[in-house]
């Protein structure tokens, strides 16, 4: 998981407050889905190790999985380079996409 001291380096500002969280899984390696958040959105993912979102069209929190029953359990949480992205590794359960598709990431452009 992410440190503390990581933590602190992440920098929201860049993305108006929120940063973008890139979700793979951790058995296939696939990229299921690119989602944002905010600090307290990062901050409950770290506590209860479920992926929470910030979601820009409803203005609020949401815990991926909730309503739909497809969660995302935290295997790691990373930072990139420039501490201004997130890579959560999860346990998907079901479609990580609103489309009933496994991944986001399906609409093939090359």
């Amino acid at each position: 998981m992410i440190t503390k001291e990581l933590f602190e380096k992440l920098d929201f500002n860049k993305g108006n407050g929120l940063i973008p969280v890139v979700v793979q899984d951790a058995k296939t390696k696939e990229v299921l889905m690119q989602a944002y958040a905010n600090c307290q959105a990062v901050e409950n993912t770290l506590k209860t190790g479920k992926a929470t979102y910030w979601s820009r069209s409803r203005n609020e929190l949401w815990v991926k999985g909730e309503t739909s029953g497809h969660t995302q359990k935290i295997v790691s949480v990373s930072t990139d380079c420039d501490y201004d992205s997130l890579l959560y590794v999860v346990e998907q359960t079901g479609p990580a996409c609103h489309t009933g598709e496994y991944s986001c990431f399906f609409n093939k452009m090359l």
